[in-house]
């Protein structure tokens, strides 16, 4: 069973950590490609490299068995429809602010729109395959696919990597034995975090340890820093490196809630909670940002222009989110409107919620 209380803050604030490393990655590499050089986000995204992707998928599956027993309408909807709504709106948001108004090739933009339904477009490719994921692991539910049978599969083809060049295939391969395993395992991962919590100083010092291995394996035995991306050392070995990425996402969990039970942390759970905002809307200021700024030619650190483009790609979606909440106007961005749910669920036109059974007197 999972808990049913206190479990909501520190998953919050492991998306939270897991949204700032995303951004962070995408604003160092873009700078470090303009300006062919590599920056203090490097190193830090470098170390993170074996779990970044792994912990935002593993977390993402945590709560999948509450749900997954559904009849197909209702759990489609939550699981799959809504993932869908927001790749496809703001797919075509971005070909048409990236193609369309960046590149003035108009022609190209209904093109790419259609390739996109079939390839997982630019950063929304994680959407992409929440849908997907949701879905297999759904058949595979109902097929009464023993989870060894699903997690053995799935560790198989991330361990003898798959490199089609299809990016739905490849995706699936690479990361979906961390959501899978999310579902399998949330009642272990939930006990590990509960017992991590009441034993604070242990959980620190095992995280200490962890970073200094983990810095260890990435940077040793060959690695190479490139500006948009690492050749990693020991940690890249097959086997090795599916069993950092468990570990390392289990790190993030520990540290969510270990930071969480600080009195000033509660930002992070808020920023986790909103996660999909920024997710969904940071690449169009973090591109504008980072052209606005080499444009000017005042700041050329690859470390601080960095900086300042992460910054402002975390705050902006966010702000965007405060303006809708304000004015009401464009709540379809990151909210579904009544008919992009299928008919009969929450949330859908004419859905009445059914009447609570009364007990028997």
């Amino acid at each position: 069973m999972l808990p049913a209380t206190n479990r909501l803050d520190w998953v919050d604030a492991a998306k939270g950590l897991s949204i700032i490393l995303v951004v962070m990655m995408h604003s160092a590499y873009g700078v470090g490609e303009d300006l062919n050089g590599t920056g203090v986000l490097h190193y830090i995204i470098g170390w993170a490299t074996p779990f970044r992707m792994p912990e935002f998928f593993l977390i993402s599956g945590l709560f999948l068995g509450a749900v997954i027993a559904r009849p197909w309408a209702a759990y489609a909807d939550r699981r799959i429809v809504h993932y869908l709504y927001f790749y496809a709106l703001w797919a075509v948001l971005q070909i048409v602010f990236k193609v369309g108004l960046g590149t003035g090739d108009f022609a190209a933009v209904g093109s790419q729109i259609l390739w996109a339904v079939v390839e997982p477009y630019g950063v929304l490719w994680f959407i992409y395959m929440l849908a997907v994921y949701s879905l297999v692991t759904k058949l595979l539910f109902g097929f009464r696919v023993p989870h060894w049978l699903a997690l053995g599969a799935a560790a198989a083809l991330q361990i003898f990597p798959v490199t089609s060049g299809i990016g739905l295939v490849d995706h699936f391969a690479a990361y979906f034995v961390y959501f899978y395993a999310g579902y399998a395992f949330a009642p272990l991962v939930f006990r590990i975090v509960a017992s991590a919590q009441g034993n604070a100083v242990w959980a620190t010092l095992t995280l200490i340890a962890y970073v200094v291995i983990e810095a260890y394996l990435v940077f040793a035995g060959g690695s190479e820093l490139h500006p948009r991306g690492i050749t990693m050392g020991y940690a890249a070995l097959p086997v090795l490196h599916l069993v950092l990425g468990f570990v390392g996402s289990l790190a993030v969990c520990l540290t969510a809630a270990l930071l969480i039970r600080l009195p000033w942390m509660g930002w992070l759970r808020w920023l986790g909670e909103h996660s999909i905002v920024v997710y969904l809307s940071f690449s169009i200021p973090m591109a504008a940002s980072r052209t606005l700024l080499l444009k000017t030619g005042l700041i050329t650190d690859v470390s601080t222009v960095s900086v300042i483009v992460m910054s402002i790609a975390l705050v902006l979606p966010l702000v965007l989110y405060w303006l809708i909440a304000k004015t009401g106007w464009g709540k379809f961005l990151f909210e579904r409107p009544a008919w992009a749910h299928l008919p009969g669920t929450p949330g859908s036109r004419g859905y009445v919620k059914p009447a609570a059974v009364q007990p028997a007197e």
